[in-house]
């Protein structure tokens, strides 16, 4: 189903989420991590995405981002890591999981074999300085949440080291610059 989240304001820093389809857990380890961030440095480097805040999770993301063209930068993320999951999936031979993405493939998608990510990505744009400290705030609470780590900024694959402790994470908070 499409979503009904718009961009209005193509300036904006915007809360985003994109989740795997069936809240499948593909980030289980470090490489399919890699593949994320590999993505988003090279939006960060070659399509003039900001970052300003993230999480990652082993079925989803959250980032506060902005960019030009916000939609076409995330599409593009999706898209490559999509691929790549596939294609390490094959590579580590986990028929269990691509079988489940070739089952999760949605109808009208004639052009693919499989389904990785969900549909949109449930852009929120953050209009006030409380809202998007909230909104970072909720991000680095997730792996807190979910019982991963006691400390917000003990979850590796967050920027909460980086704004909590100044600690260099795995990305780059280019948004801050």
């Amino acid at each position: 189903m499409r979503s009904t989240y718009k961009i209005c304001n193509p300036h904006g820093a915007f809360f985003i989420t994109s989740t795997i389809v069936d809240w499948l857990p593909v980030f289980k380890s470090p490489p399919y991590f890699e593949i994320l961030f590999e993505s988003i440095r090279f939006s960060q480097l070659k399509k003039g995405l900001k970052l300003y805040a993230y999480v990652f999770l082993d079925n989803h993301f959250h980032l506060i981002v902005s960019a030009d063209n916000l939609s076409n930068v995330i599409g593009s993320i999706k898209g490559y890591t999509a691929k790549e999951i596939i294609r390490k999936l094959k590579e580590d031979r986990n028929e269990s999981l691509l079988e489940k993405f070739r089952q999760a493939k949605l109808k009208y998608k004639i052009k693919s074999e499989f389904q990785i990510w969900q549909e949109s990505f449930h852009p929120q744009e953050l209009i006030t300085d409380r809202i998007f400290e909230q909104k970072v705030d909720y991000i680095h609470m997730n792996p807190v949440r979910r019982g991963l780590v006691k400390e917000p900024e003990d979850w590796e694959y967050s920027s909460a080291g980086n704004i909590i402790s100044g600690i260099e994470g795995v990305l780059h908070l280019n948004g801050w610059d």
